[in-house]
């Protein structure tokens, strides 16, 4: 499928689309192919679902594909619901197959069969918080059945962390163990709280995954992507203004595409530095009452420490006596205490470098108050 603009800021429409990762896309299949389940960790925004939906392609060719994001899912019911609804007919062909294995395996709660426009079956549970456990075994069940392999992932995993349930983690161990068709890919953002489960001896899935880590593109490899589409739709491409975008950003695929995909829009060329910013500039601005709603809603010190960081722009120790007596924040104690809020909220991160705002963007606003 053709795109009216090539520089996608979500989804996934084919490896026309997609720069580069083939390495990790190679990394990714060969895993999968080979019998491991994997745990792939990278900041949002780093492209982990194109990536995942890359290696989808080629896995599908033998394997049955599913992706579930549970980034919003808060309690095991809810997930079980999510996890059931996403496998249920996809590992059968008819619908008199899947009605029988439904009958046969799910007794804990029935599916809802919905028919769909194409002739197709949408399936979806309600099951109240009781049934939760009863309904994944079931599921795990229906997986071991089928005799296809199967490839699920599940994108934002640390998320079962947060579950009001406890064990939630060692419940899904003591399944997945046993279901030897289908292999997984846990996905994940935050880093700490995915090696407490993968990388900590204490964890319930402590070494049994491959471990995979996402860095940015690079430079070189981003830079010939975008340039193919400029220079084929005869639109200027200057290299220097793409490594400006590419170096402001350090790389991060959601803003390199978000930027290119208003300069495309607007039907300019890449051809200078300030096309480059004034983009930037135009996202920021469209975006800044929502900030400010969001600034407004922290803590006054909470506040404090967000505009400090987004002055500096990239902050080594947010507790250390000059950061804190330069931007006149208060003690240090409160100081420690708002910046591990903001941080388990996703507006601070903490890079190799040190600490940042998030949202870039957002970054920029409170540079500039």
């Amino acid at each position: 499928m053709k795109l009216d603009n090539p520089f996608l800021t979500r989804g996934y429409t084919g490896p026309e689309y997609f720069c580069d990762r083939v390495a990790e896309t190679q990394q990714l299949v060969s895993a999968i192919s080979n019998g491991r389940d994997v745990t792939l960790v990278a900041p949002r925004r780093y492209g982990k679902t194109g990536l995942v939906h890359n290696a989808f392609r080629i896995l599908e060719k033998d394997h049955v594909t599913v992706y579930l994001d549970i980034f919003a899912i808060e309690d095991l019911a809810s997930f079980v619901q999510a996890f059931s609804s996403a496998v249920v007919g996809k590992l059968d062909s008819t619908t008199e197959r899947v009605g029988r294995k439904l009958i046969s395996f799910f007794k804990s709660c029935r599916p809802t069969m919905t028919p769909q426009k194409d002739g197709s079956f949408e399936f979806s549970f309600n099951l109240a918080p009781s049934q939760a456990k009863g309904t994944l075994k079931d599921t795990f069940d229906y997986i071991a059945s089928h005799r296809r392999k199967v490839v699920i992932a599940i994108d934002e995993f640390q998320q079962v962390r947060e579950f009001p349930e406890k064990g939630v983690e060692a419940l899904l161990r003591s399944y997945i163990q046993f279901v030897p068709n289908a292999h997984f890919i846990f996905a994940g953002s935050k880093k700490h709280m995915m090696d407490a489960m993968f990388v900590s001896p204490k964890g319930p899935f402590y070494q049994s995954t491959q471990l995979m880590a996402l860095n940015p593109i690079d430079a070189g490899k981003y830079e010939a992507f975008a340039a193919g589409f400029f220079r084929k739709a005869r639109r200027a491409f200057a290299p220097e203004a793409f490594r400006h975008l590419y170096d402001r950003f350090d790389g991060i695929t959601w803003y390199v595409q978000t930027v290119l995909n208003r300069v495309w829009a607007h039907g300019d060329g890449l051809d200078s530095v300030k096309r480059v910013d004034d983009a930037v500039e135009e996202l920021v601005e469209e975006a800044t009452p929502f900030y400010f709603d969001l600034l407004r809603s922290q803590t006054a010190a909470e506040q404090s420490i967000l505009k400090a960081v987004g002055r500096e722009g990239i902050v080594g120790s947010i507790s250390a006596s000059d950061f804190i007596r330069r931007n006149a924040l208060p003690a240090a104690s409160t100081v420690r205490s708002a910046s591990a809020k903001l941080k388990e909220r996703d507006l601070l991160y903490k890079t190799d470098a040190g600490y940042v705002v998030y949202d870039r963007f957002f970054g920029l606003l409170l540079k500039h108050l």
